[in-house]
Formats: structure tokens, C-alpha cells, sequence
């Protein structure tokens, strides 16, 4: 890689080579860094914390195991900010929510319309069948009511012969 001056000297930037891995952009900040940094060793120590452990740095110490921009990053992802653009993803999130439960709403009452209406075809069904029934049966009965009206004639007129011969 080309040893040209980089333009870009902002506190925390890091360049990375391969001959000397990740390292300070700025040079006073660099040489700084190589001064307190402690030798390479191969093999990881057992004293390198976690990502969700923070060391005990007393104030005003920089440990080589501990980098102090990783923890100022932290502290501005930790403070919210007050831009109205992040505003507007709050609302436009808010709104999303708002969405998301509005449609679940929709979908649970579009099934419930649906068994609505199939209850309501089914009701149709039997009202339908229970009409088919009561006309059945009033079928029956004109029937029977015809039948005993021609008896009755019937024997009205026997009768009548009967009655009238016997003079």
C-alpha cells in the first residue's frame, strides 16, 4: 500500500494496512497509541473483556485492552437524538405500529364476516328447508280437506237418493 499522507484526520478514525493492521489516522494520536499499547502476543489473553463487559478504568487512565472511542460511541448511541429527521422516523414508526395492528384488525374482522356469513347462508338453508316443510304439510292438508269434501258430496248426494226413492 502507498505510503501518501491520508486526508482524512478526524479523532477516532482508524486506517487499516496490512503491515500494521488497524491504526490511528491521525499520526500525534498514533504515535501516542503505540506508545501505550502493549506487544502483540499470538494468542488472546484471558483478561480481554466481553462485549458486554466494561472494565474498571480508573479516570483518566487509557487501558490497552479497553479503547476509549468504543466507549464514546457507546455513550452517543446511548444519548437520543434531538433532530426533528429522527423525529419523523419516530412518528413514521409509530405509524407503522398503528398499521401493523389496524391490519391484524382488518384480517380478524374480515374472518369474522366470513363465518358471519356463512352462518347466515346456512340460517337460509334451514329457514328455506323448514318453509319446504310447513308447505309440505299444508299440501297434506288441502289434500285431505279436498278428499273429505268430495266424501261429503258424495254422500250428500247417496243420501239424497236414498231418502228421495223412499217416497
Amino acid at each position: 500500500m502507498s505510503s501518501e499522507p491520508q486526508f482524512l484526520s478526524f479523532k477516532g478514525l482508524k486506517q487499516y494496512t496490512p503491515e500494521t493492521g488497524w491504526g490511528q489516522v491521525n499520526s500525534i494520536l498514533q504515535s501516542h497509541t503505540q506508545q501505550t499499547a502493549a506487544p502483540k502476543q499470538p494468542a488472546v489473553p484471558d483478561n480481554v473483556p466481553t462485549l458486554t463487559e466494561t472494565p474498571d478504568v480508573p479516570a483518566g487512565h487509557a487501558s490497552p485492552m479497553f479503547d476509549p472511542l468504543i466507549h464514546e460511541l457507546f455513550e452517543q448511541l446511548r444519548v437520543p437524538p434531538s433532530d426533528d429527521l429522527t423525529q419523523t422516523w419516530r412518528t413514521i414508526a409509530a405509524e407503522v405500529n398503528l398499521l401493523t395492528e389496524r391490519m391484524a384488525l382488518h384480517r380478524e374482522l374480515q374472518d369474522r364476516l366470513q363465518k358471519l356469513d356463512q352462518e347466515l347462508v346456512n340460517l337460509r338453508g334451514t329457514i328455506l328447508s323448514h318453509l319446504s316443510d310447513v308447505q309440505h304439510a299444508a299440501d297434506q292438508q288441502l289434500s285431505s280437506a279436498r278428499l273429505r269434501a268430495e266424501v261429503s258430496a258424495l254422500a250428500q248426494t247417496k243420501l239424497s237418493a236414498k231418502l228421495s226413492d223412499k217416497r
